[in-house]
């Protein structure tokens, strides 16, 4: 490998984790409402907020984008979306047949290797949840997902799943009581990672069925009490 081709692919990498970290940082900012629902946001502005190239900020726009947390307008600009039930519960309908998918299967498929990572962000998640530290929490789930998309080998699903995922920790998070926000979700979550730590396939879907059973009956007591259930 000669000279020209290192400077290449260091350039390459380099481009690649501006643009995952441009992400990253925008998707928590738009999740925790840092970034309101309804407001105007400049790839400009955010480019001089975050010390990031407008490059990445662009690129991360248009992945957020595509999964329902900005809309992108021709000689406007870029609108961050608001909180929708009605999209909630479209979502959490689909979460749940491609969380089942991948959660068994990467209980099933996980390499003895990954399923110490599934340990230890339970360890951590375990210790987030008895702090009450949402952030942290929200994090972790973000780690999680990244993970199980990996062990699942399923790029489809994971694909799939992670233009959701991000809505739902946003709602989840515009509604929740600060309180006592773990102390339902945690549990739930922990039986999940718990179980493809362990690589039970069974154990990881009913879990799995369990924290969107949850995320449902959630998102019901959002809605006005006249409205009733769907």
């Amino acid at each position: 490998m000669n000279e020209t081709t290192d400077i290449a692919e260091t350039g390459l990498r380099s481009s690649t984790t501006l643009n995952q970290e441009a992400y990253r940082r925008l998707e928590e900012m738009i999740v925790t409402l840092e970034l309101a629902p309804g407001s105007l946001v400049s790839e400009s502005i955010l480019s001089r907020q975050l010390g990031i190239g407008t490059t990445p900020i662009r690129e991360a726009l248009q992945r957020l984008a595509r999964e329902y947390l900005v809309d992108i307008i021709p000689r406007r600009g870029v609108v961050v979306t608001t909180i929708d039930v009605r999209r909630q519960f479209e979502v959490l309908e689909t979460r749940r047949e491609l969380d089942r998918l991948l959660s068994s299967a990467a209980a099933r498929r996980s390499s003895a290797i990954e399923r110490r990572w599934f340990a230890e962000n339970l360890e951590h998640t375990r210790r987030a949840i008895a702090a009450n530290d949402v952030r942290e929490f929200l994090r972790l789930d973000a780690e999680l997902n990244q993970l199980l998309s990996k062990a699942a080998r399923n790029a489809t699903a994971a694909a799939l799943a992670s233009t959701l995922h991000t809505v739902s920790r946003r709602f989840w998070f515009y509604h929740h009581d600060p309180q006592t926000a773990l102390l339902q979700i945690g549990p739930l979550h922990a039986d999940l990672v718990a179980a493809m730590a362990l690589g039970d396939p069974a154990l990881a879907s009913t879990a799995s069925n369990r924290l969107i059973d949850y995320l449902v009956e959630f998102a019901h007591a959002t809605l006005p009490q006249h409205l009733g259930r769907e």
